[in-house]
């Protein structure tokens, strides 16, 4: 139970972060920048892993960076299909 809730939780941190970094507007609600969070976090925590950085002495900064990168990525590729198909949905 509680790694579902944290799971959310970082989910939810890491998207906001990854989209406040990029520019622009992200027309995407808030559930998809959760869903995308998580998929960094799971995502970003196995390239961590495979490289060898995931747990180290301190703060696991690349790990971190990692996560947030790919929600990036994700976010920049689906925000503007999501607007897309929300502006084909009102012209229909």
């Amino acid at each position: 139970m509680f790694q579902i809730l944290w799971s959310l939780i970082a989910g939810l941190v890491i998207g906001v972060i990854a989209r406040m970094l990029l520019p622009g507007k992200q027309a995407i609600p808030l559930w998809l920048t959760v869903l995308f969070g998580i998929a960094g976090a799971f995502l970003g925590n196995g390239i961590a892993s495979w490289i060898g950085v995931r747990h180290t002495g301190g703060v696991d900064w690349i790990r971190h960076i990692l996560q947030i990168g790919i929600a990036m990525v994700l976010i920049a590729f689906v925000a503007p299909l999501w607007a897309r198909r929300d502006r084909t949905k009102t012209h229909a």
